[in-house]
């Protein structure tokens, strides 16, 4: 078994990365004097997987959203739910399924190792009848009807829909009504048994713990998988949107839009630095200070709900921009506009001083956080990424760094609305 201790003279903080025998990779960031611990168990396999090969072999094609099916039938076993075991623990417990990974997870304030074994035992062993699976189609539909009827969720899922012909990130990550209706045991143990392999997956865990704590569980629960290689397949995307504007009509009483900006993932997931540099390019564009934001906010074309994110994954990436708006077409045209002055201007180095400002203590505030550091550590570790290098990125950025980057983003000309409006709103 290796342990490395990774330690960063920068922040002051360290960590410890463990290679299992059993073939999982484990994360421990111990924090002396925290009274709680948070563990997650992950496995790099999402929503958009539904098209993969093992080793070579035959192509397996699966309905949309069993990835997130499998993650609810998880919590079930022969001598019942995983929430049971858990509530004689007192751990607080959940999961949840995105585009590229599933994850499960816990926090608690005593009883950290017997709450860790639950974790790592039922997550191990799958329990698929076509009884139980069948069971969860009611339930499971009811939640995709729930979505269905959440404007929030529609309009950033419709961009995605307007910005990609083929990739699976366009489908909602529970499926359909009709695509789950299609899953059966014998599909979700193929999912297991392809993504569910210790190799494929990773444990993190922060606060009041140890290694050596974390070591002996695992050494008491973890089962020996051999190796694999798990072939995702999907279809030639092109660098174009598939559509500029998608418009659906909802019962809201303020018009809601989301600008999405279709990134290059021919390369694969951004490096540390990578992200360092784009963190701090989208705060000192369109953080709550900046001109943007503020001109925007002065002539009332949006209000405090505006936000943007970054989302990436296998074969996709994007930068989105939203919130409520009034005239969301208006508030769009602007965005497109400024980032064509932002470019032909480069970067004010003062705005690029407070941003890297900001980013970097966002980042340092993080680690005050165990469940932060925990899911930081998974998205870090699936995107081959580490999070010291992350920081010391972000302290050594310079303003030639973030011109760089900026010449390869936010293509004014790739670029998708969505808008989701009442039948008496005009945008």
């Amino acid at each position: 078994m290796n342990i490395k201790k990774v330690e960063s003279s920068l922040v002051k903080e360290s960590y410890y990365v463990i290679d299992h025998p059993s073939g999982l990779t484990i994360y421990v960031h111990p924090k002396e004097g925290y009274r709680s611990a948070y563990a997650i168990f992950g496995t790099n396999y999402g929503s958009v997987n539904t098209k993969f090969r093992v080793d070579g072999g035959d192509i397996i094609s699966v309905p949309d959203g069993i990835a997130h099916y499998l993650e609810h039938k998880l919590f079930e076993s022969e001598e019942g739910d995983a929430f049971v075991r858990y509530a004689a623990t007192g751990a607080d417990a959940n999961a949840y399924t995105s585009f590229e990974k599933t994850c499960y997870l816990f926090s608690c304030t005593d009883k950290f190792e017997e709450s860790l074994e639950i974790l790592l035992d039922f997550v191990q062993s799958p329990y698929f009848t076509e009884q139980t699976v069948a069971k969860e189609q009611g339930i499971i539909g009811q939640e995709i009807k729930m979505y269905e009827d959440s404007p929030d969720w529609r309009v950033m899922f419709n961009t995605l829909v307007g910005m990609y012909h083929k990739h699976p990130v366009r489908i909602d990550i529970a499926g359909t009504v009709e695509s789950i209706a299609e899953i059966t045991a014998e599909k979700l143990y193929d999912c297991y048994n392809s993504f569910y392999n210790l190799h494929n997956m990773v444990l993190c865990v922060a606060g009041n713990t140890t290694p050596e704590q974390v070591i002996a569980v695992a050494d008491r629960v973890l089962k020996t998988d051999k190796d694999q290689k798990v072939e995702n397949i999907f279809e030639d995307e092109p660098y174009e949107v598939a559509s500029e504007y998608i418009e659906q009509k909802f019962p809201v009483s303020i018009p809601m839009f989301t600008l999405g900006f279709k990134q290059d993932a021919s390369n694969g997931a951004k490096t540390s630095k990578e992200l360092a540099y784009m963190n701090i390019l989208m705060d000192i564009f369109s953080s709550s200070s900046s001109k943007l934001y503020n001109e925007l906010l002065n002539e009332g074309l949006i209000n405090d709900t505006f936000s943007y994110e970054y989302m990436e994954g296998p074969g996709y990436a994007a930068i989105l921009f939203g919130g409520e708006s009034r005239k969301p077409k208006e508030a769009a045209a602007r965005i497109k506009e400024s980032i064509v002055k932002f470019k032909e201007k480069g970067i004010d180095t003062e705005e690029f001083d407070i941003a890297k400002r900001a980013v970097y203590g966002t980042a340092i505030r993080s680690f005050n956080s165990s469940d932060k550091i925990a899911n930081n550590m998974v998205d870090m570790h699936f995107n081959n990424r580490e999070l010291f290098e992350y920081i010391e990125a972000v302290a050594g950025a310079k303003v030639s760094d973030i011109e760089k980057s900026l010449e390869q983003m936010l293509d004014p000309d790739n670029c998708t609305l969505s808008v989701v409006c009442s039948e008496e709103q005009s945008v």
